[in-house]
């Protein structure tokens, strides 16, 4: 066998990830056009049991809002994301931070990330799963499980399609309806049509299952109103 051959089988995340998001000009802009807050994902990680003794992996940390903004409240962060100029802004935003806890930046993937130290108590996965086709999913969350304690949180949020397949014209017009005119302003028509053609949103009714036979226990799902986005709670096993 060639060496490496065995491996060779394997999904290559940053053919995955979507060239912009290894721009450096794109990823300056990325949290303008985001807007994302993580105060309520925060607050819901320390509702869940977050303390200063917690280890919390952040997998697709992207520019790192979430990890800088829980870095002063656990004993550790582990931002990781398969794009290096994602993790230049993680680092950026860390130095700037006044807490003596900034995050571990690690340039890896759900499929690559090999967790070193104590098991994670907490992991955070922000709309990066979808970057993955379904068995590839279902490897990932296996092996997001595998990181945390038992009774450890996994907070997902993601680009989840909670409607029928009978509704998918209208809930997807509607969808490319409400998109930004401009990028500085949000996601525009064209990246939204991009996502749907080349990246790997599922349905609520296959990525559920996937979770519970992955280890987990659903303990809260949310679905916006577009039943575009979905959001989970869940515990290992």
């Amino acid at each position: 066998m060639v060496k490496g051959q065995a491996e060779a089988w394997r999904l290559d995340e940053i053919a995955h990830a979507g060239p912009e998001h290894l721009d450096a000009g794109y990823v300056a802009g990325y949290d303008l056009k985001a807007g994302t807050d993580p105060g309520p994902d925060v607050a819901l990680l320390r509702d869940m049991g977050l303390t200063r003794d917690s280890v919390l992996v952040d997998i697709g940390c992207g520019t790192g809002r979430l990890a800088l903004a829980a870095a002063p409240l656990c004993r550790r962060v582990v931002a990781v994301d398969v794009s290096a100029e994602m993790l230049d802004a993680v680092r950026a935003g860390a130095a700037a931070l006044d807490a003596p806890s900034r995050p571990q930046c690690v340039n890896a993937g759900f499929l690559t990330y090999e967790h070193s130290g104590e098991p994670a108590d907490f992991v955070y996965s922000r709309n990066a799963l979808h970057h993955l086709p379904d068995f590839w999913k279902a490897v990932a969350l296996r092996r997001v499980a595998a990181l945390l304690v038992p009774g450890g949180v996994l907070r997902l949020r993601d680009l989840v399609f909670s409607f029928a397949p009978t509704e998918v014209e209208d809930r997807i017009s509607a969808w490319l309806d409400s998109a930004a005119d401009q990028p500085v302003d949000g996601w525009t028509r064209q990246e939204l049509e991009t996502h749907l053609r080349e990246e790997y949103s599922t349905f609520t009714w296959l990525l559920e299952p996937m979770l519970e036979r992955s280890g987990f226990d659903i303990l809260e799902a949310s679905y916006s109103d577009s039943g575009v986005y979905a959001a989970y709670t869940c515990a290992r096993v």
